[in-house]
């Protein structure tokens, strides 16, 4: 059976469709895209409101047989690209629902160490607290995406988080071992110290990649 992956890259706004083309003429066959917010990993220009860029993230859900080549054709697109220009990553997927039917699921990577997908939604405009929080410590820059809650509020709890429509939701990459450090920092924020007010949960990065020049 086939097994597939989720290819995550983060790039500046208006860059997904650089992406996009570059993974469809090595054989994907598209994505989805979504717009997002870089915070920087500066502490100065955070503080300064010169830290946040606007950003698209493209997630690219391909056969595992496939992923190399769209992985390494979206690295080459992007070498012309800045330094930093935006990163990739990928996700193993234990399943996918397809037409109704589930099935089980060498770019030039970086430092070959374990990371980890960190992702927080709470209610929006508490993004940038978390962020700062993580950042503390250990983590570098994330991406907040502007998301809504599906229910009403007078709906039953997820997770015993009140569902509420305005969200955001932060995605962090860390390092394996700044994982526990970075999740205690957000658990402890004052913002977050009534119960419900958020939720955060890892995944494990198979492979994470720098795009740009090197």
């Amino acid at each position: 059976m086939s097994r597939y992956i989720l290819l995550v890259s983060v790039v500046p706004h208006d860059k997904a469709e650089l992406i996009s083309n570059a993974a469809v003429a090595a054989g994907s066959f598209g994505g989805t895209v979504a717009m997002g917010r870089g915070i920087s990993g500066n502490r100065v220009l955070a503080a300064l409101g010169f830290g946040d860029t606007s950003q698209d993230i493209v997630y690219i859900l391909t056969e595992d047989t496939q992923k190399p080549a769209i992985a390494a054709a979206i690295t080459a697109v992007c070498a012309n690209e800045k330094h930093n220009f935006g990163y990739m990553f990928s996700l193993s997927v234990d399943s996918m629902l397809k037409t109704g039917l589930v099935s089980g699921g060498d770019a030039d990577m970086v430092e070959n160490k374990p990371r980890e997908l960190i992702t927080v939604i709470l209610n929006r405009g508490y993004a940038d607290d978390a962020m700062a929080a993580a950042r503390k410590a250990g983590a570098g820059g994330g991406t907040v995406i502007n998301a809504r809650g599906t229910a009403r509020e007078d709906d039953a709890k997820f997770f015993g988080m009140h569902i509420v429509p305005e969200k955001e939701m932060l995605l962090i990459v860390v390092e394996q071992e700044k994982k526990t450090a970075v999740l205690e920092a957000i658990r402890t924020l004052p913002c977050l110290a009534e119960p419900g007010s958020g939720i955060a949960f890892c995944s494990g990065v198979d492979e994470f990649t720098l795009l740009g020049k090197k």
